[in-house]
């Protein structure tokens, strides 16, 4: 984006970029994600368990703060992955910012299924709310964009050697690419902008009609997404399937230092664990039922002087 690509000869491959589709990194992601929704969905099914039966469970504080934690890290490695990926598409061919897509859907996926969880946490303070909510519409805008570049690369038919930004550069080209891609494409963006639309209610609304079921049907949902993104992404890298791209080495394949530092990442959300059983962090207990219609009570004016509070 930042530099104009090369767009006169196609090469008849690409270099390897295990940065994006390493075996490790792909690793990583695929476990970041595994365990935040793992706890998302143990938080909700104890949460419909509490309130049939209010005196009993934990207020799981330990699952919390790591969740929130993957909740934080999984929207900013979305944004981060996107915005990456378009100051780079002058160099990126389509198969590796393909990937970078489905690594982003991944992250919102998982972003999102902790919001079902820890909604009730975001609401306590409206600026940290609005702040997450901003953030879900600058990841939107990013994925819209990079929707658009998968499909004109498809309606225009790129080489799948050149870079993706050679996609503006085409006057015209005869595609060879079924109907399906278009539709899969097409319904991805849309999907992004609906769960979009139903993530800003949950969110900011008031009054949590049908929570319950949102929670369970929105989890269900982010699954699918996150599963589906996935097994896109692991088979059509190199790590663990065929690229529809012909790379001119295997470095997708070779365990780096790069690599081996994604997946000893994972290892630091246990210091959290340890820290939080030690007494080091205290974490606020979760918003029982009789406490979430006062959460927006008061929101602008609870910075009064004196700390009052209007009804």
């Amino acid at each position: 984006m930042l530099a104009q690509p090369s767009c006169t000869v196609a090469p008849d491959s690409v270099p390897s970029d295990a940065g994006i589709a390493g075996a490790g990194v792909l690793l990583a992601s695929t476990i970041t994600a595994g365990l935040a929704l793992g706890i998302s969905a143990s938080l909700v099914l104890q949460d419909l368990w509490r309130s049939s039966r209010p005196t009993s469970g934990n207020p799981s504080v330990i699952r919390r703060k790591l969740l929130n934690g993957y909740s934080d890290q999984q929207i900013m490695v979305g944004i981060g992955l996107q915005s990456v990926g378009l100051v780079k598409s002058s160099s990126l061919v389509p198969y590796h910012f393909f990937l970078i897509w489905m690594l982003a859907l991944l992250s919102t996926a998982t972003h999102n299924a902790a919001l079902l969880a820890l909604v009730q946490d975001f609401k306590r303070d409206w600026v940290l709310r609005w702040m997450r909510q901003f953030l879900m519409f600058v990841n939107l805008v990013l994925s819209c964009v990079y929707g658009i570049y998968v499909l004109q690369s498809k309606i225009r038919g790129l080489p799948n050697t050149l870079p993706i930004g050679c996609v503006w550069e085409l006057s015209s080209s005869e595609s060879n690419v079924g109907g399906l891609d278009y539709v899969g494409t097409i319904v991805t963006i849309a999907g992004n902008c609906v769960v979009f639309g139903l993530a800003t209610w949950y969110l900011q609304s008031r009054r949590q009609r049908w929570y319950k079921a949102v929670q369970v049907v929105g989890l269900i949902l982010m699954l699918g997404i996150a599963i589906g993104a996935t097994a896109r992404a692991y088979l059509l890298s190199q790590a663990f399937g065929a690229p529809d791209v012909k790379l001119g080495d295997e470095g997708e394949k070779q365990w780096s230092f790069g690599q081996l530092l994604s997946l000893l990442m994972l290892v630091l959300p246990v210091i959290s664990v340890i820290e939080i059983m030690r007494g080091e962090i205290a974490v606020a207990l979760p918003v029982q039922d009789e406490d979430k219609q006062a959460l927006f009570d008061g929101e602008l004016s609870d910075q009064s002087a004196g700390g009052y509070r209007t009804k």
